[in-house]
């Protein structure tokens, strides 16, 4: 199959090893499955217990959210404007799943997982099933935010080939829900003075834009503060002048990956989550440190026996954005991963509109997944 025909343009890695890898595949009982939904389900629901918790409590600082941005993520939890999609990353031994952690701003492998798996099953195993409803999710979603958006919606990245091609995936999902767009790079979004509003590069306002670029890093750049004053924060349907972002700012919550501890903290000796700390590794003699913003495995450090594995370390070093790898960080306990033919998986759980959706696999030569590591296909019978 030629899964550059379905959308996944980003196949092969530049040193020429493949990214999308179906030389092999996962196999899972439908047991499994609903496991691992039941799983993401309950992660969800304890994620939105701890939001409530972290603004009722003013954990926000200990976050490190910056507090021009508070005001706006109290508002928009409150009123719920539209939000699209988010992953979380499991892991799972046959036995025990775990949370790693929740991409909830900005996940990308969501062209492999909603598209070219499934058209590999068509191709490959036609009699068998596949947890994988994202594409169909993704679209009657978009149907749902109709109203909630001024059209044109802008779609907006300044990244690599990967958040190209994922941006390209979810704006052809909102042309087939009705919704007209347009792409407008995060570098070409202009700010206009005299009528105190975002504009493209044709002057025309922007009210309605899905970024595929983090909170901490727009809130950061140039206009960040412009952002923050115009945005739609508190209203269910399009207001002149305003700005409705996708994903909405409360995701910061989310993002970042002070929740595992703050999870932890609240949830003790859950079964679904690995012990984490944001204050030093307390007892854990197997853990990681990652940064709190970290994308890609960005800046993630391991520790075994107490000790820097160096390997691994350096692995994760050679991520990407390492701008956002710098700063405060999670300690969290290191969990027992799914290995085979000497790679370790992650699996990967969407949830589209805070529902369970399906689930994409990256398989590491180390412990940390970055943007090396493969995507594998899966089914389950």
């Amino acid at each position: 199959m030629s899964v550059a025909r379905v959308g996944l343009t980003y196949h092969t890695l530049e040193d020429g090893s493949p990214y999308w890898d179906e030389s092999a595949y996962w196999e899972f009982s439908s047991a499994e499955i609903d496991r691992l939904e039941a799983a993401t389900a309950e992660i969800y629901r304890l994620a939105l217990a701890a939001g409530d918790v972290i603004l009722e409590r003013g954990w926000l600082e200990k976050m490190h959210i910056p507090p021009k941005a508070a005001a706006r993520i109290r508002e928009t939890w409150q009123s719920e404007p539209p939000a699209l999609y988010g992953r979380l990353d499991l892991a799972y031994d046959g036995r025990q799943i775990k949370l790693l952690e929740y991409n909830a701003d900005t996940p990308t492998a969501l062209v492999e997982a909603a598209v070219a798996q499934w058209y590999w099953l068509e191709d490959k195993f036609p009699k068998d099933d596949q947890w994988n409803s994202i594409h169909e999710k993704l679209i009657a979603k978009w149907k749902d935010l109709l109203p909630y958006l001024a059209q044109p919606v802008y779609f907006s990245h300044d990244g690599q080939e990967e958040d190209a091609m994922t941006l390209a995936y979810l704006q052809d999902t909102a042309h087939q829900a009705g919704l007209k767009s347009q792409v407008l790079a995060m570098h070409d979004i202009g700010w206009e003075n005299a009528r105190s509003i975002f504009v493209d590069l044709h002057g025309q306002p922007v009210r309605s834009i899905f970024k595929l670029y983090p909170w901490e890093w727009l809130l950061n750049d140039t206009f960040g503060d412009h952002a923050v004053e115009t945005m739609d924060a508190a209203s269910q349907k399009p207001v002149e002048g305003k700005v409705q972002w996708i994903e909405p700012i409360w995701k910061m919550l989310f993002s970042n990956k002070a929740l595992l501890a703050i999870l932890w903290e609240l949830n003790p000796n859950h079964e679904l989550l690995l012990p984490a700390y944001l204050d030093g590794p307390h007892n854990m003699q197997n853990y990681v440190r990652k940064p709190l913003f970290g994308r890609e495995g960005g800046g993630i450090t391991v520790f075994r026996n107490w000790a820097e594995s160096v390997g691994e370390s350096k692995a994760a070093a050679n991520a990407l954005d390492a701008r956002a790898a710098a700063g405060a960080c999670v300690y969290q306990a290191m969990a027992q991963m799914a290995q085979a033919d000497g790679k370790t998986a992650v699996f990967g759980s969407w949830m589209i509109d805070g529902e369970p959706a399906g689930m994409g696999i990256r398989e590491s030569e180390g412990l940390v997944t970055n943007n090396f590591s493969r995507f594998v296909p899966h089914l389950f019978r």
